[in-house]
């Protein structure tokens, strides 16, 4: 049985006539699709193309203002100035100063007093004041000459009672040494030869001349201060080379 006949025996349509039509239309999209491809990659790396229907700044289809004209001013032909008035100028006199009035406070209060000032307080006064004279060692160590040199003396009380078992330290610079009051530390009462509240210090160097670079001060038995740090000075001087301190209770 041949194939243009389908089963009932009719002949049946020529399918070649169809897609001769379909393919024309496919070949003619393409070319468009290709044309435009063509003119965007065109204007997009020319944007100033003739073929832009909108170039940058957008002066596309936008009409162009007309360009202004300048038309100078010129005077009119039979121009005459016109004369001018002079004034006859008049003082005028200078405004006067108006002082502005002030307010003037009124209180309803009285006023308060201004307190006096206080006395500043006065530091309380040491317990034990000091004395130092300079004396010849020999007087106490005929046998040393002026070889000695130290600090002796003795503490007593306001009735010149022996003030025994006080804490006396020395301290200071001497010789560019510094003196340590820790190492340099007696108690009254240890050297009688200087009165029954005695002490004595004795400077293991030789006696020299210096001025304020040691100081002496007197304690209790707590450690707490009972006269001032009083300075005094050394001498290289066999009838000064023993100094002389005495601790005398204020109160």
């Amino acid at each position: 049985m041949s194939d243009e006949f389908d089963f009932d025996g009719k002949p049946s349509r020529a399918r070649g006539a169809g897609l001769q039509l379909w393919d024309l239309l496919t070949v003619i999209v393409l070319i468009a699709t290709v044309c435009a491809v063509g003119y965007f990659a065109l204007i997009f790396l020319n944007p100033t193309s003739s073929l832009n229907v909108l170039p940058p700044g957008g002066a596309g289809f936008a009409p162009q203002p007309p360009t202004a004209t300048i038309t100078p001013l010129q005077l009119e032909p039979t121009w005459t100035a016109s004369p001018t008035i002079a004034l006859t100028p008049s003082e005028t006199p200078r405004p006067t100063f108006t002082p502005i009035s002030t307010d003037t406070p009124v209180s309803l209060f009285p006023p308060t007093r201004t307190p006096r000032p206080s006395r500043t307080p006065t530091a309380p006064k040491a317990a034990f004041s000091v004395t130092v004279n300079y004396i010849p060692s020999t007087i106490f160590y005929p046998e040393l000459g002026c070889s000695y040199f130290g600090i002796g003396g003795e503490a007593v009380d306001v009735n010149n009672a022996p003030y025994k078992f006080g804490i006396v330290k020395i301290g200071g610079t001497l010789y560019g040494q510094t003196i340590d009051p820790e190492t340099h530390t007696t108690v009254t009462g240890v050297a009688t030869q200087f009165g029954q509240a005695g002490f004595e210090i004795v400077l293991n160097m030789p006696p020299t001349n210096s001025n304020g670079t040691l100081w002496i001060q007197l304690f209790d038995v707590a450690g707490i201060p009972q006269s001032d740090r009083q300075e005094f000075n050394t001498y290289d001087d066999c009838q000064k080379n023993l100094i002389q301190v005495r601790f005398k209770a204020n109160r």
